[in-house]
């Protein structure tokens, strides 16, 4: 109040403390670091040291406008914290990103992924570094169990290729343990309605995007000991449609916060809907599922054979053994790299 009133009348003050000078007796006193002198008119002229006047009220002291004067500082200060914390908060340190793959897919890469079905670590880890950009672990359709793909995992940590696992179902049992023992992508098959999405992304993700357990399990081995705090940005969610009440729902399925890809299953599309590939039927629940998922800025998957396909970036590659059959027809059908009369040595690499 006193700071305010006072640039009002000043000038009045400074004239009437002229005329009166020679029987004023300054009183000096030190507030908030600055050097007072008041004259004990009405008007009350405060001098501080940088030559400036603050003329106070009737019945206004210097302590008065101390408090004020604080007050004011108080209130800059505060403000000027909860600018540096905003300031502090846009600064943040990136996230670690330890899964590949997902960072190719924020980077609008392509990739592809092999599918394995044999719970032999010796195959999986031959795979997982054939150059793949992740390794899709069947669980819906193998007998592979929980027990023998945490071993294939551990067996392998460190390939460039991220162990997926298509789990059997959206359920916490499933997800947990396959999130427990490594994997940084969930596949989940027929997903029909809004309920199962939001289950698939509830149990991949930790509070407060999810309801995923923390308990006992290998990732922090595998992925390092601050995996609490950056599983859910490297976790990639797969929602498979395969049915035409999945693409009825494709619009409600793709507004759920948190998927990552929409994979549009080439087979079963066909086995629940009754049309073949190339038909106008099946091609129309294809281009329904691909608008829907690009509008919704997320990432579109399917077989590798649909890489031609427009805006597929997500893809499923071929099992073990069709791998294997292609390589050795490859190896039968190439040139021999030994010297004639050389044979590679029993159990090692051609050079």
């Amino acid at each position: 109040m006193g700071a305010n009133y006072a640039d009002a009348r000043l000038w009045k003050a400074r004239s009437e403390n002229a005329k009166n000078a020679g029987g004023t007796k300054a009183a000096a006193s030190r507030h908030s670091g600055l050097t007072v002198n008041r004259s004990p008119k009405e008007s009350g002229v405060v001098s501080l040291r940088r030559s400036e006047a603050i003329a106070f009220p009737q019945g206004e002291t210097p302590m008065k406008a101390r408090y004020s004067l604080s007050l004011t500082t108080v209130c800059v200060a505060v403000s000027w914290i909860a600018f540096g914390g905003a300031q502090a908060q846009q600064q943040k340190a990136p996230v670690r990103m330890f899964n590949t793959a997902k960072q190719k897919l924020r980077e609008g890469k392509t990739i592809v992924g092999a599918t394995v079905f044999s719970p032999d670590p010796n195959i999986y880890c031959a795979i997982a570094n054939a150059g793949y950009d992740y390794l899709w672990i069947e669980m819906q359709h193998s007998p592979l169990m929980f027990e023998d793909v945490a071993k294939m995992i551990w067996a392998c940590r460190g390939a460039s290729a991220m162990p997926f696992i298509r789990v059997p179902d959206a359920t916490e049992g499933d997800i947990q343990k396959a999130t427990d023992i490594g994997a940084v992508g969930i596949i989940v098959p027929t997903v029909d309605t809004v309920e199962k999405a939001q289950a698939a992304v509830k149990w991949s993700k930790y509070p407060p995007e999810g309801r995923r357990s923390q308990g006992n399990g290998q990732y922090g081995a595998l992925w390092g000991s601050d995996y609490r705090q950056i599983a859910n940005e490297n976790m990639v969610v797969v929602i498979m449609i395969e049915t035409p009440i999945g693409v009825e729902n494709a619009e409600k399925i793709a507004s759920v916060p948190g998927i990552d890809v929409i994979f549009a299953a080439s087979t079963d599309l066909g086995n629940f809907s009754g049309h073949r590939q190339g038909e106008k039927e099946y091609e129309a629940l294809v281009t329904r599922i691909h608008d829907v998922t690009l509008q919704h800025g997320i990432r579109l998957g399917g077989p590798q054979a649909w890489k031609g396909r427009p805006g597929f970036t997500f893809f499923q590659g071929p099992g073990e053994t069709q791998l294997i059959e292609a390589g050795a027809k490859v190896d039968l059908s190439a040139k021999p790299e030994a010297k004639p009369g050389v044979p590679l040595l029993e159990g090692g690499k051609p050079q």
